[in-house]
């Protein structure tokens, strides 16, 4: 019998009857492995790639319970679970980058990825070009050398939330012998990575599977067997780990998941269309909103939204004027993350680095996520800020 999401994500990653009946598996901590003799530790050494310990490093039922739950989220068949989403990013990167190779990114992109290109690879001769999200497919056929090993996508875009064309970014990429990255942290559950091209996709697990803004954890999924070596034996080399108290509160965390994005989900649509109505807003970066520039695009792959969006003032107003607004607000928190309980607001111009020539909004920005608070006291709050405006 198929159950459906919300089902399937109240019992998944759960031991059953194998732990005489709790209802939450148990929190395996560990840095020795112990076997009862050296041909079962060859044995073991001998299938790294699967889910088998040899070392702590390698994970435990802990971790394994989230990864079969992740991979299950995102329709994949493995995933390996990491310390922070930057570290997913990191070693899914490393995974199929060298000396040599070209790397192409979006414009938009997160900007710890964007620095990791800037510094770390480009130290190592991997060369990165920044590329405007909403390229099409030929245009990305046009952007591809030979020596480009990797198409990196986000969609929406980090702070500007522009969604890219994943099925022709993925045909473009893989009719030249490119593989396709994406960062799915905003579209989990609500975008299916693997049915539109997708190679590897990654998971801040900080965000929604979390949910209570008290850990870190990043994911990395994939479909294929040699992309899950790629990824698996990168994170090995790297002595990627996380810690298993973080993964069982993730897995706690992923029980409500469903019922909390779908409070969210509207919550962020009832604040977005109520922004648009606002004198001092010039545009709100939804991509839910009929009038995003991509909505087409996302209405066609998506299947629902997350609470994360932007907004654009009017260009009379300065970001010091932006500044004092949020300075006024009480219920919405100064804070750089997103996905928990508690509604966010960011000032992001001046925190958004383009070279692409993409960006550019007319005005000062915010980025809001929207938490599980009443929405009319949200707008009150709101509505506070933007009377301290001017």
């Amino acid at each position: 019998m198929s159950h459906r999401y919300e089902t399937r994500l109240s019992h998944m990653g759960r031991p059953g009857s194998r732990v005489h009946g709790f209802v939450n598996p148990p929190v395996h901590r560990g840095s020795t492995v112990l076997f009862p003799d050296c041909a079962a530790r060859r044995a073991a050494a001998a299938r790294r790639f699967d889910q088998y310990m040899t070392y702590g490093t390698q994970g435990g039922p802990t971790h394994y319970a989230l990864e079969d739950a992740i991979a299950e989220i995102e329709g994949g068949s493995r995933t390996v679970i990491l310390g922070t989403g930057l570290a997913a990013v990191a070693v899914a990167l490393l995974a199929y980058l060298k000396a040599g190779d070209h790397c192409l990114m979006p414009d938009s992109v997160y900007g710890p990825a964007r620095n990791l290109a800037n510094t770390l690879l480009a130290g190592w001769g991997v060369e990165t070009t920044f590329y405007d999200p909403c390229v099409d497919e030929a245009g990305m056929a046009a952007l591809i050398r030979p020596n480009t090993r990797v198409v990196y996508t986000e969609s929406p875009g980090s702070h500007t939330f522009e969604v890219q064309d994943i099925p022709a970014i993925a045909r473009a990429a893989h009719a030249r012998g490119a593989k396709v990255l994406m960062d799915n942290t905003w579209g989990i559950h609500h975008f299916q990575p693997f049915r539109h091209g997708v190679d590897v996709s990654i998971q801040a697990l900080t965000k929604y599977v979390g949910g209570h803004s008290d850990i870190l954890l990043g994911s990395i999924t994939v479909r294929e067997e040699e992309d899950w070596r790629a990824v698996r034996g990168a994170a090995t080399l790297l002595g990627q780990y996380a810690s298993p108290d973080d993964v069982w509160l993730a897995l706690r965390g992923l029980r409500t998941m469903a019922v909390r994005m779908k409070h969210q989900e509207a919550a962020g649509m009832a604040i977005a269309e109520w922004l648009l109505a606002q004198p001092q807003v010039k545009l709100v970066l939804h991509p839910a909103l009929p009038c995003h520039p991509q909505h087409a695009l996302w209405k066609r792959d998506f299947t629902g939204a997350c609470s994360l969006f932007g907004v654009v003032f009017q260009p009379r107003y300065s970001i010091e004027d932006v500044q004092r607004g949020i300075d006024a607000m009480t219920l919405f928190g100064i804070g750089a993350s997103w996905g928990g309980f508690e509604s966010l607001i960011l000032p992001t111009t001046g925190h958004i680095t383009r070279t692409a020539g993409t960006g550019d909004y007319g005005g000062p920005m915010a980025r809001l996520h929207i938490g599980l608070e009443d929405v009319e006291d949200l707008k009150a709050d709101l509505a506070r800020g933007l009377a301290a405006m001017g």
